[in-house]
């Protein structure tokens, strides 16, 4: 009975050890190919935050936006969907307009810094997608939100 679970134990820890195509070990700090939203991401940072009831774009929140504004001029073709978040606190309906509003003053920008109207659109989720899901002042300050996503 020994030999047979000792068997049986060496076998699974043999096929365990098997690896196929879909099992390769990843970087997970590996650089993405230029020109993806991985990039993008890895490069730029991809999101600008708000104050509480605002769309009022801050000194970091435009520094952001001309380093995201100097990736898209660098990948031409690319297209962007900015999309506007706010907390789970207010009416859906107010939410869902002040998330257009932040969406609307990050691609203002974005225009204003060169990048072409016609590669950018925009969205609002208001408190529909949250980014963090926590009834904290940490919480609500990562879902006051634009971020912009390359298509």
């Amino acid at each position: 009975m020994k030999k047979v679970l000792s068997s049986a134990a060496l076998a699974l820890l043999l096929i365990g050890c098997e690896c196929t195509d879909t099992c390769q070990n990843v970087d997970a700090n590996a650089a993405a190919t230029p020109g993806t939203a991985g990039h993008f991401k890895q490069t730029v940072k991809d999101r600008v935050f708000y104050n509480f009831d605002s769309s009022t774009l801050s000194a970091d929140a435009k520094k952001s936006l001309e380093a995201q504004a100097g990736w898209l001029k660098v990948y031409s073709s690319t297209t962007a969907t900015v999309e506007g978040k706010c907390d789970a606190r207010g009416t859906r309906e107010y939410n869902l307009a002040l998330g257009a509003r932040r969406a609307n003053a990050a691609e203002k920008e974005l225009t204003k810094l060169g990048i072409d109207k016609s590669r950018l659109k925009t969205i609002s989720y208001g408190k529909e997608k949250l980014e963090v899901v926590a009834d904290t002042n940490e919480a609500h300050a990562q879902n006051r939100v634009a971020i912009t996503v390359i298509n």
